[in-house]
């Protein structure tokens, strides 16, 4: 880990920079890989499903006897947490909920919103060495909620041709509606375009590595929607003298082994707490089953010493976390200055682990920057506002001048024609 003591503004830039990667050599690797995809369906996500995970499949779809077997296989105590989670992210979720007002704009000028599910989603949820069936429930519970009526789930399987059996679980506590053996780059493109057995969908929700960003972007230019660009996961956690420096490091580290790509950043007014920090990630990782992942990680990432709570902040909102972690005296008051984050995580008790699992807030967030503009999966994501007017004879009377009057200074004559003939019939013209 980089250490930056006294870090001046004219270092920020550099500090909130992210590890870069060769997006020309990624981008054309995942522009062959949708190709084949979208012209030869199945045979090309079964071929790659072959290359990537090392499995040989005969069919891509989840059966009923794997998912009985699924439910088997996972423990009582297991099922019990994922109905937990689940029970808060819908309690989350639920008070979400839209309330349609109808808004009189002018006399006879009546205008509202209607909130309506998008018919058909798909979830990505990556398997590997960390199989994410959280995110099943982060996921398909709010489009549950919102209405959906088909959840589209794709996971890779592992080298057996199978799907972890808690992603299977996580999938039918949380109302999936159907569950494909596909991941990666493959996935993303079968759910872009349709294939054979999987149906394509309206908007793809999901995390993953650089080739599944790659491959939810460059879809989205064409062919679906999905819920924001991301890249590798990432947590800022901002701590003063009054921080537990085993927890802060704890913190770092549950970022840290999410993968070797992901980033972790502390800002502390305490030298004190930075060394201590220091010493307890070292002393943490030597036990961490994820230790190398972990050590890679940490090589991009950085512990910096701010002069107060101020800077603090301000070099937060900068780096625009996916995670930010408060752990400060005024921890509270500090939260409300936060303008830029994806989740906020306020007190020494409020770990992003809460958040990633089971206090009911959604797991699905814009990292690189990207909360400086997108929010994370809410209840709306899964939605759209269809805008709806009704005008009377008086309301046309009320706007139809300055209609009138406006068309006619954009030089769009027949937008103005088609309010003048309305005022026209009223006036006996």
């Amino acid at each position: 880990m980089e250490i930056i003591k006294s870090a001046k503004k004219s270092q920020w830039a550099e500090i909130v920079k992210r590890p870069k990667i060769d997006v020309d050599n990624l981008n054309a690797t995942v522009a062959a890989i949708l190709n084949d995809v979208k012209k030869n369906g199945d045979e090309a996500v079964i071929k790659y499903c072959e290359k990537f995970d090392r499995a040989r499949l005969q069919s891509l779809a989840v059966t009923s006897k794997e998912m009985a077997e699924a439910e088997s296989a996972v423990s009582d105590d297991l099922k019990q947490a994922m109905l937990l989670a689940h029970a808060n992210i819908g309690k989350f979720h639920l008070e979400q909920k839209f309330s349609p007002r109808k808004v009189e704009t002018s006399r006879g000028v009546m205008c509202w919103q209607k909130s309506v599910p998008i018919q058909n989603v798909g979830l990505y949820i990556p398997g590997g060495t960390a199989p994410l069936f959280s995110t099943v429930l982060m996921l398909a519970t709010p489009a549950r909620i919102a209405g959906c009526e088909e959840i589209v789930l794709c996971t890779p399987p592992d080298s057996d041709g199978r799907v972890h059996p808690a992603i299977l679980v996580a999938a039918r506590i949380s109302g999936v509606t159907q569950i494909f053996k596909a991941g990666g780059v493959q996935a993303i493109g079968a759910m872009a375009y349709g294939t054979e057995t999987i149906p394509k969908v309206s908007k793809i929700f999901g995390p993953g590595n650089s080739y599944v960003m790659a491959a939810k972007q460059q879809v989205s230019l064409h062919d679906v929607a999905i819920d924001m660009p991301a890249g590798p996961s990432e947590v800022c956690v901002i701590a003063d003298e009054s921080a537990t420096p085993g927890f802060v490091a704890a913190d770092l580290l549950s970022q840290a082994e999410h993968g070797p790509d992901s980033q972790v950043l502390l800002i502390t007014t305490s030298e004190r707490i930075l060394v201590e920090v220091q010493a307890e990630i070292n002393k943490q990782l030597a036990a961490l089953p994820r230790r190398t992942i972990a050590e890679k990680a940490l090589e991009s990432s950085k512990l910096v010493l701010v002069a107060n709570s101020d800077e603090a902040m301000e070099l937060s909102n900068m780096y625009s976390p996916e995670h930010l972690i408060i752990q400060t005296s005024d921890s509270e008051s500090l939260a409300e200055k936060v303008i830029n984050a994806g989740s906020v995580f306020i007190g020494n008790y409020a770990c992003e682990s809460a958040g990633d699992y089971a206090s009911g807030t959604n797991h699905t967030l814009p990292t690189h920057g990207y909360a400086k503009a997108y929010s994370g999966v809410n209840l709306d994501s899964f939605c759209r506002k269809i805008t709806f007017q009704h005008i009377t004879e008086e309301g046309i009377r009320n706007i139809g001048p300055a209609v009138e009057l406006m068309a006619g200074a954009e030089s769009l004559f027949a937008h103005k024609k088609a309010m003048s003939m309305r005022l026209d019939s009223l006036n006996g013209k």
